[in-house]
C-alpha cells in the first residue's frame, strides 16, 4: 500500500476518533459566578450585618439530550455540581462558608439568544466559625454550633449565548447555611445577592437532542400518606437531641405531566416541648397537649424522572407552646422506589425536607412516603 494512502487512513482514523471524542463531551462545561449581597435577617436577636458580603460560585454542567422522557418534559434542562465559597464579612463571627450541592437548571422563558432559568440545589456545607465551649471558647455565636451543615441554593438567571461555547449571565442567588437546629444554637446564615458569571463549553454547548415526542400522563388523583421524623436540640449548648415526629395525609394531583399539586394535613410531634415544660412544670399533667403542632398545607412537587423537588407553605390552627408562627414552610426531595401508573400501590418514596419558619431552619425531616 503507498504510503501516502497510509498516511490519509491515519488521518481519516485520528479526525474519526477526535469527533466520537468531542461527541462524547457535547455539553459538558463550567461556569464562574461572582456574588455579591448581604445577609437577610431572621431573628430579632441576630447578630450585627455587614454591610456587604461576597461569594464565589463555580460548577461543572452538563446540557441534556432528552434521552429521558422527563428532560424533553422539561425543556432539556442544565444538570451539574456546584461549589459555592462565601465571605460574609465580620470574620470574628459569621466565619467562611464552602457549600457543595448538586442541582438542576431548567429554562422558564428561551429565544434564539435570550434564556431566562431557574436553578436549584441542596447540599452540605462547612462553616469556618461556630459556637463552641472549648477549646476556642464562643458562647457567644448564636449563628451555629457545628462546622458541618445543610447548604442550600436557589438561583435565577438571565443568559445571553455569545456562541456555542459562552454563555454569560446575570441573576439573583439566595443560599442557606445551617444545621437544622439539629444542635442549638443555629441562627444559620441567609445570603441575597445578584451575580455576574460566564459558562464555557469546550466543545459545544449543543449536543444533539432526541427530539422524539413523549407520552402524556394522565392528570390522575392520588391519596398520599408521609411519616417523617427529625431530631433537634434545645439549650443549653451541646444539650441533648429530642425526637420529632412528623406524619402527614394528603391528595395530589398530577398535572401537564411534570408536575403535582398537593394539599393536606400536616402534625408534628416535638418532644423537646414535653421536656421544657415537664421540667418547668408548666401545664402539669397537660405537656403533650401543648407540645404539637398541627397545620393545613398546599403546595408544588417538580417531577424529574424518579427525583422530586418540593415547596409546601403550612399555616398552623394549632400551635406548640414555645412557637407561635403564622406560617412555615418545607422544602426538599423525593426518590421514588415504586413510581408506576397501574396498581394499588402506585408510589413509594423516600424523602428528605428542611422544615423552616420564615428564612430560619426548624428541623430536618427524613421519611417514607407513600401514594395510592
Amino acid at each position: 500500500m503507498p504510503g501516502w494512502i497510509r498516511i490519509l487512513f491515519l488521518l481519516l482514523a485520528s479526525h474519526a476518533a477526535f469527533a466520537q471524542q468531542s461527541d462524547k463531551y457535547a455539553g459538558y462545561g463550567i461556569e464562574a459566578n461572582l456574588c455579591a449581597g448581604r445577609i437577610i435577617r431572621n431573628n430579632i436577636v441576630f447578630p450585627p450585618i455587614p454591610s456587604l458580603s461576597s461569594a464565589l460560585d463555580l460548577a461543572f454542567v452538563q446540557q441534556t439530550r432528552g434521552t429521558k422522557d422527563w428532560q424533553r418534559r422539561r425543556g432539556y434542562p442544565v444538570l451539574g455540581f456546584g461549589l459555592t465559597y462565601a465571605y460574609y464579612g465580620y470574620n470574628n463571627i459569621y466565619g467562611q462558608s464552602l457549600g457543595m450541592y448538586p442541582f438542576i437548571q431548567v429554562p422558564v422563558a428561551r429565544g434564539k439568544k435570550l434564556e431566562w432559568t431557574c436553578k436549584a440545589g441542596m447540599g452540605g456545607g462547612y462553616l469556618s466559625r461556630h459556637a463552641s465551649r472549648g477549646p476556642q471558647w464562643d458562647t457567644a455565636n448564636n449563628i451555629s454550633s457545628a462546622h458541618f451543615n445543610n447548604f442550600t441554593l436557589l438561583a435565577s438567571d438571565l443568559r445571553y449565548r455569545v456562541d456555542e461555547h459562552i454563555d454569560i449571565q446575570v441573576g439573583i442567588t439566595v443560599t442557606h447555611i445551617s444545621n437544622g437546629e439539629f444542635r442549638y444554637p443555629n441562627l444559620g446564615i441567609n445570603l441575597g445577592a445578584g451575580h455576574i458569571g460566564i459558562r464555557y463549553f469546550p466543545v459545544t454547548s449543543k449536543p444533539k437532542r432526541i427530539e422524539s415526542s413523549v407520552p402524556k400522563l394522565t392528570g390522575r388523583w392520588l391519596l398520599q400518606a408521609r411519616m417523617g421524623i427529625g431530631f433537634k436540640s434545645m439549650g443549653p449548648m451541646e444539650g441533648p437531641l429530642y425526637p420529632v415526629y412528623m406524619p402527614s395525609l394528603f391528595i395530589s394531583r398530577r398535572y401537564a405531566s411534570r408536575n403535582k399539586l398537593f394539599a393536606g394535613i400536616d402534625y408534628s410531634y416535638y418532644h423537646s416541648v414535653y421536656s421544657f415544660l415537664k421540667n418547668n412544670e408548666i401545664f402539669p399533667g397537660q405537656e403533650k397537649d401543648h407540645a404539637w403542632e398541627a397545620s393545613i398545607f398546599a403546595g408544588n412537587e417538580f417531577l424529574f424522572g424518579r427525583f422530586g423537588m418540593l415547596l409546601q407553605l403550612c399555616i398552623p390552627f394549632h400551635h406548640t407552646y414555645l412557637r407561635q408562627d403564622k406560617y412555615y414552610q418545607k422544602v426538599g426531595y423525593n426518590f421514588y422506589v415504586v413510581q408506576r401508573e397501574k396498581g394499588l400501590l402506585k408510589e413509594l418514596c423516600a424523602t428528605a425536607l428542611i422544615k423552616a419558619n420564615k428564612f430560619q431552619a426548624d428541623v430536618f425531616e427524613f421519611g417514607i412516603g407513600a401514594g395510592l
